[in-house]
């Protein structure tokens, strides 16, 4: 059984950061989706690919996974860097403002 530990994105529709503190273990599908001729919808006989084991941290998802003989490939998180503006979003409507609005 191979898996992965990942800490997850954000959505792109979110400028926030909920649901992205957690560790997810997922497993890989082992076979592809089939398409079911008569009312279209995918499916497989894979029951792994709908387990997704939630951690606090990624140790406990390492350790889940070592315990239980998990072939699991950790990947690591891809942080932002914050923006932050010096005079942040007020400075849109400062009085002593340099140069014309554009809006």
């Amino acid at each position: 059984m191979r898996a992965r530990i990942y800490q997850p994105a954000r959505t792109a529709m979110s400028s926030g950061t909920a649901k992205t503190k957690s560790w997810v273990l997922e497993f890989a599908p082992s076979e592809s989706r089939e398409v079911d001729p008569l009312m279209g919808w995918t499916s497989s006989s894979d029951t792994q690919s709908q387990i997704r084991l939630q951690f606090a941290t990624r140790e406990e998802a390492v350790d889940y996974a070592r315990e239980n003989k998990i072939d699991a490939q950790v990947q690591d998180p891809q942080k932002r860097k914050p923006n932050i503006r010096a005079g942040g979003y007020g400075e849109n409507f400062a009085t002593g403002r340099r140069g014309a609005w554009t809006h």
